[in-house]
């Protein structure tokens, strides 16, 4: 009896999910506990047998089931061979269902959604508009579910290849799928960024991490390196559909029937716009018929453009500032921010930039090139800013660690990131620099506009 009460709590305490009012047999719960401890280590053999009887009779055991069951199926799919993976695919997908028909308010449905539609891409079932058409079902369904790099570029490839065979896909839908991705990549980089931050400027204030929390900056570093290099394989993947010469004779077509439509102008000098596509004819005709329209912050930004491609400076900054005082979405605030500090930037007024600057990032954190701007205002300062040369060197440190950012919440710019991050610390002392001084671990205090600091690596 003692036996039996123990193999039940440790079921219990494994499975921790079971459906609220289902009767879990004292068999299911034994099954349960040999196929959860084999599965735990691995021992995907010895817990087949448990698993399919699991399965069979006992679907609603626990949650449990379905974390190590993907797990096993995910490992029998990855041994099998080119002839078995379509049935093995098939297999883990059906048991995805499962997952949620068993329990529901534990299955994202977006997330497990777009798990199915990956295993379709990713092993050639079905057509690629099935696959394609998979994905916006799970991003319909609940797009804040999903946070996999890898489902969210999947989806904008599979588009942007239908659009390319000519196969029920638009080139405006390219487009906006295009917006939608980097949003989504983004966005949920930002969010790892904002964890990882906390955790490096805990340990950079001197307060060792936990093994736990090491484990954590290691996983942080992990997905951010993935979300880099899908964002950059979303710019891959738009390739020359994204450029003036495609995108200005699209909305050209459409001008004229649409040029009262407000949300259409909004949304076409807006591509434009963030395509650098502002020299031409036909965005100086969207902006003036738009703020003829509907005088907005939007159309205020524009009129701003316009002003700055003219050389008019006086009213390039009166047109963004009344952007911002207009404007709600913090996005275009941002944007706004950027063009005064750019602008700040290239006349050497560094400590405005960096405020403005800040001021975007402040409205949208995942603005990623302004970290790239700070930095590069750092490193030209780094002569300036610096009592010894080996304080002055020191700014580079600061440099790097602030490019290093821009690619972490912008996964598109990761590539450039990396590269000039390790370009500024080629500039700063090396590690026999930091032995002879004496500094290691210590805190620099950087004077002049820059007014920060910087902790000295160990080694």
């Amino acid at each position: 009896m003692k036996t039996r009460l123990t193999t039940f709590f440790v079921a219990l305490v494994i499975a921790g999910g079971f459906t609220a009012n289902a009767q879990i047999s004292e068999e299911c719960l034994t099954t349960g506990s040999i196929f959860v401890e084999a599965a735990k280590v691995k021992n995907y053999e010895a817990a087949r047998a448990p698993f399919e009887k699991l399965q069979k009779d006992c679907p609603n055991y626990s949650l449990a089931l379905y974390q190590y069951g993907e797990r096993l199926l995910k490992a029998d799919l990855k041994a099998a061979s080119d002839a078995e993976k379509g049935a093995v695919a098939q297999k883990l997908i059906e048991f995805l269902k499962k997952r949620e028909q068993y329990f529901p308010a534990k299955t994202p449905k977006g997330k497990n959604a777009a798990a199915q539609a990956q295993i379709m891409f990713d092993n050639k079932l079905g057509t690629p508009k099935a696959q394609f058409d998979a994905f916006q079902n799970a991003f319909n369904m609940d797009a804040n579910s999903i946070t996999s790099a890898k489902n969210i570029y999947t989806r904008f490839k599979l588009a942007v290849d239908l659009y390319k065979n000519g196969q029920q896909v638009q080139l405006q839908e390219v487009f906006d799928l295009y917006d939608d991705t980097q949003a989504k990549l983004n966005k949920e980089a930002t969010a790892l960024d904002s964890k990882l931050q906390k955790l490096v400027e805990k340990e950079e204030s001197g307060t060792a991490l936990s093994a736990k929390e090491k484990r954590r900056v290691k996983g942080y570093n992990t997905n951010l390196k993935a979300f880099g290099i899908f964002g950059g394989s979303t710019d891959g993947a738009l390739g020359e559909l994204g450029n003036c010469e495609n995108l200005v004779p699209l909305y050209q077509k459409d001008f004229d029937s649409m040029k009262n439509d407000k949300e259409w102008i909004k949304k076409a000098a807006g591509r434009l716009a963030s395509k650098d596509c502002t020299d031409t004819d036909l965005f100086k005709q969207m902006v003036e018929n738009l703020h003829r329209l509907e005088p907005s912050a939007k159309s205020a930004k524009y009129l701003g453009i316009l002003a700055g491609n003219r050389g008019d400076s006086a009213a390039e900054a009166r047109y963004y500032q009344e952007a911002i005082d207009l404007e709600t979405d913090p996005k275009e605030r941002a944007n706004a921010y950027y063009r005064l500090a750019e602008k700040a930037r290239k006349s050497g007024s560094y400590g405005k930039a960096r405020g403005l600057y800040n001021k975007a990032l402040s409205e949208d954190p995942s603005y990623g090139i302004v970290y790239l701007r700070i930095a590069a205002m750092y490193a030209a300062s780094a002569n300036n800013c610096g009592q010894t040369t080996f304080d002055k060197r020191a700014v580079y440190w600061l440099a790097a660690s602030t490019a290093q950012r821009a690619g972490r919440v912008s996964p598109s710019l990761a590539g450039t990131a990396n590269k000039t991050a390790a370009s500024y610390r080629a500039l700063a002392p090396s590690t026999a620099d930091v032995f002879t001084s004496g500094k290691a671990g210590q805190t620099i205090k950087i004077g002049c506009w820059i007014g920060s600091s910087v902790r000295v690596p160990n080694n």
